[in-house]
């Protein structure tokens, strides 16, 4: 994009009230202008305090509109905007200057917009009022969420439990999930020592006040730490007291407490952020302890990461998120079943024990460190780089866009290639998807084949010779081959001449197409699939280096038994070793089903993997998906064990995962994948995965792996590759 990004923001949220999703909305708008983008925040109350809106107002590139003040909303004056009425608001601002993107929080909020389909493509929606577990998970929110994974461009997760939760459960989502972990600023000030302790021990807490976040309880520690023999006070910052149903008098009480009805607290109200901060930092102990009941919550704590960056140690539960962010040995996690007097034990503990207050401490610094509003811009930035690419000038600097036609049968290897042409200036792309092998609409082949500058034909069969026999003069015709249809006579009925290139995913298929077609050598050239390496680097799981993984095990040529020797030699060993197939089960597939060989083949292995003694209990099914990179997170090893292959994605995919790839030396493999991952035999190849046994050979070997993926097939080097030869051979 030759122009800073354009971009509206808008949260369902009051930012006259500290909380939670209020800073959210001010971290997002000063990390999104420091990622170099134009910014319209719009206000849904009328402003009442400055606190959080007053240092954005002076920020470069950034405008506020407050639709209550500037007259843009009909209805009662004073009161907060609907989810409807920020939809029609939101479309009325995009009319008069188009946005590129979009930013939204709140469900209801993004239902309502996804509803109106004013800016389908170009939300990116930032979800925490979801479902986040199985049981929570209704079809009705299924299907709510489904749709607006459709609508967006991004889904803005917080972390990545999140992200693989949403992959698992709405597969639209799959590819469009990206992180955008909270973000907290750094503090105008110096923070104060914290080696020596006030006297009495301070205690803070910043944000709402809620039943589930343990505000009330925690007005009773003071008194109850004194019980035990330690001195506190407990410091409180912010003014929104929910008004919860489901927990009838809380409010009052809430209040009650806060203004002197609880000893040794001490109340200063709302505040802006930067005084928040210094308060806390002139206090000892951050408190993030909340009901187990948010224990489940993908979600993370911002109080770890803001009280972090004052460099205070903090009390809250462990959940898997928190054990994920500072480790399964921090200090000053609330033990037993997280009530009142286990919160106290934890304070206690902080209080006595100076090793575990400075551990603490350090953890939440760093975890602080990696959380920064310069991180969120550097991740912004990488975010709106992959969707606004810039285009080669070879494109640019053309009179007009240039039309590029899409055809096939079957787009799967050219989704995210699609994409990239969608986002990029200067291109117009338009799909011919033929519902068949060989059925389409001439009439509608006919016109695209009419107005296309260029076609790109995906695989070489039906619709490949009709472009060839169909191509406009002075347009240009692209054509991929994969491997099937060397295997066909389509190549042989292909007008060649018309052809401007033919793009073969390997050095060893091109040399097959030679020889099978006899065409020009110089028609013929090689790019490699493209793989999504950012969406695929994650966090291994725990065990992860102890199970192999093998994606997609039909027709019979994909050698699932292979696989199964590699593992019954590993379990040999060691009995950890485990297996995980992500496939569809090959009766799916009628072609293949309706071959007695092929379901020999089959029926051998499950009998062979209900008998053998090592394979028992080793080997599990999943479920066939496009959650591939939240699967890979649990595999170590990924196995390619294949008779033939032109390429195979799942060990490039792998690499990139942070996998070690395995491979039988298949024609090709040693054109496509360094040598020293392929082995002559499932003996052999069983032989070096043992070598990788101990957690620093396989996460070394694993580093190399991610390397060589990003260097040889990410998608954005394969993109700009694609880009090119829409205007050149």
């Amino acid at each position: 994009m030759s122009r800073m990004p354009r971009a509206l923001v808008y949260g369902d949220v009051d930012l006259n009230l500290i909380d939670g999703s209020a800073v959210w909305a001010q971290s997002t708008v000063q990390a999104l202008a420091r990622a170099g983008c134009e910014v319209r925040l719009v206000l849904k109350a009328p402003v009442r305090t400055g606190r959080l809106t007053d240092p954005l107002a002076g920020l470069p590139g950034v405008t506020l509109v407050r639709p209550h003040e500037e007259r843009l909303v009909e209805g009662q004056p004073g009161r907060p905007l609907s989810p409807a009425q920020a939809s029609r608001l939101l479309a009325r601002l995009d009319q008069e200057e188009p946005c590129d993107l979009l930013v939204l929080r709140g469900r209801r909020l993004v239902g309502r917009v996804v509803a109106d389909g004013c800016f389908d493509g170009r939300i990116w929606a930032y979800l925490t009022d979801i479902p986040q577990s199985a049981a929570a998970m209704t079809e009705t929110a299924r299907a709510e969420l489904t749709g607006i994974a459709a609508a967006s461009r991004q889904l803005l997760c917080q972390t990545e439990e999140l992200r693989c939760f949403l992959e698992a459960w709405l597969p639209g989502a799959a590819g469009r999930c990206v992180l955008a972990p909270p973000a907290v600023p750094e503090p105008g000030f110096p923070p104060p020592d914290h080696d020596r302790p006030h006297d009495p021990l301070r205690l803070v807490y910043t944000g709402k006040f809620a039943p589930l976040w343990n505000t009330l309880p925690m007005t009773r520690l003071p008194a109850l730490l004194a019980e035990r023999g330690v001195r506190a006070e407990l410091h409180t910052v912010g003014d929104k007291i929910h008004d919860d149903a489901s927990h009838p008098g809380f409010r009052e009480a809430m209040e009650q407490a806060l203004h002197g009805g609880a000893s040794g607290v001490r109340h200063h109200g709302g505040q802006p952020r930067e005084e928040a901060m210094r308060i806390a930092a002139d206090c000892d102990l951050g408190l993030g302890w909340r009901d187990p009941e948010l224990d489940a919550s993908l979600e993370l704590s911002t109080k770890v990461l803001e009280f972090g960056a004052l460099g205070l140690p903090v009390v809250l539960n462990r959940t898997p998120a928190h054990e994920a962010l500072l480790g399964t040995d921090y200090p000053l996690y609330v033990p037993g079943r997280a009530e009142l007097a286990d919160a106290a034990a934890a304070v206690t503990l902080a209080a006595r024990d100076r090793s575990a207050r400075q551990l603490a401490a350090a953890r939440c610094r760093t975890a602080a460190e990696r959380h920064t509003l310069d991180a969120a811009a550097t991740r912004w930035r990488a975010h709106l780089d992959r969707a606004f690419p810039a285009a080669p000038p070879s494109v640019t600097a053309r009179p007009r866009p240039l039309r590029v036609g899409i055809a096939g049968h079957d787009l799967k290897f050219l989704t995210r290639l699609l994409d990239h042409f969608h986002s990029l200036p200067g291109l117009d792309v338009r799909v011919d998807a033929w519902p068949a092998l060989a059925r389409h609409d001439p009439a509608e082949s006919r016109e695209l084949a009419h107005w296309a500058d260029v076609v790109v034909v995906e695989w070489c069969g039906p619709a490949a010779v009709w472009y060839s026999r169909h191509k406009r003069p002075g347009s240009r015709l692209v054509v991929r081959l994969h491997r099937f249809e060397l295997d066909a006579d389509w190549p042989l009925q292909v007008d060649i001449d018309a052809v401007d290139q033919v793009v073969c995913v390997s050095p060893y298929y091109r040399r097959r197409t030679v020889e099978r077609t006899g065409w020009p050598e110089e028609k013929v050239t090689v790019v490699p699939n493209w793989v999504d390496t950012e969406q695929l680097d994650r966090p291994k799981a725990p065990g992860a280096r102890f199970r192999l993984g093998m994606i997609g095990i039909a027709p019979s040529r994909k050698r699932l038994d292979l696989g199964l020797d590699v593992l019954e030699t590993l379990r040999a060993r060691d009995r950890r070793w485990q297996l995980s197939v992500k496939s569809k089960p090959p009766w799916e597939y009628w072609w293949i089903w309706n071959k007695p060989e092929e379901r020999a083949h089959y029926d051998e292995i499950l009998r062979r993997m209900q008998t053998s003694p090592l394979l028992e209990g080793a080997v599990v099914f999943d479920e066939f998906g496009a959650d591939v990179p939240a699967w890979l997170r649990r595999i170590g090893h990924v196995l390619s064990t294949s008779d033939d292959e032109s390429f195979h994605l799942a060990p490039a995919e792998g690499m990139a995962s942070g996998a070690v790839p395995a491979l039988l030396p298949w024609p090709g493999a040693d054109e496509i994948y360094d040598r020293r991952w392929i082995h002559a035999h499932p003996e052999a190849m069983a032989e070096a995965i043992t070598t990788l046994t101990d957690p620093k050979p396989w996460h070394e070997a694993a580093a190399l792996a991610r390397t060589q993926a990003r260097e040889s097939f990410a998608l954005e080097r394969v993109a700009a590759t694609w880009t090119d030869l829409l205007v050149a051979d």
